[in-house]
């Protein structure tokens, strides 16, 4: 039987016997590792615990791509601080005086009227969440103990002109 350079028996026609195909695309890693035991891991650590760092470690070095694009402005300062700066010093949430016996509540209003008792509620407005009393609107002729921060001239006036007393709260 004739043979060809390999050591192949070959046949009349000069093709081999087992008919190969050689192909020339590359066999992928994970394939290559098939039947070694580490995988390419090492025998000691077995591609176990943390090689990146724990957490957000690496942020400034190894890993700097990745908060540089998915988190800008993570690392640094910007500006100056400013101790004395009093931060919403404009706060002065406001109610009129119109509005000031709906704190009190209807309830609480007709028991009152019921009684015609010399004794005065106090409102709180600091306590309703508003600093500053204005003038606008009438108050029913009951005295009235009104606590805030700040009031006008003319809510002040009405108060007293009612029987009323403002006290200013700190």
């Amino acid at each position: 039987m004739p043979t060809d350079c390999n050591g192949q028996v070959s046949t009349a026609t000069g093709a081999s016997k087992h008919n190969l195909q050689h192909s020339n695309i590359k066999r992928k890693k994970t394939r290559k590792l098939r039947g070694h035991v580490s995988h390419g891991h090492g025998r000691i650590g077995k591609h176990r615990k943390h090689p990146g760092g724990r957490g957000n470690a690496g942020g400034m070095h190894h890993h700097r791509i990745n908060f540089d694009k998915y988190h800008p402005g993570y690392f640094g300062k910007v500006g100056m601080r400013n101790f004395h700066l009093r931060r919403q010093h404009k706060f002065r949430p406001e109610i009129n005086l119109d509005k000031l016996w709906s704190l009190v509540g209807a309830e609480k209003f007709a028991e009152l009227e019921k009684e015609k008792s010399t004794k005065a509620p106090v409102i709180d407005l600091v306590k309703f969440g508003y600093y500053k009393l204005l003038g606008r609107g009438h108050l029913p002729a009951r005295p009235v103990i009104v606590k805030a921060k700040y009031f006008s001239k003319k809510a002040e006036d009405k108060i007293k002109k009612a029987g009323g007393v403002c006290l200013l709260s700190a």
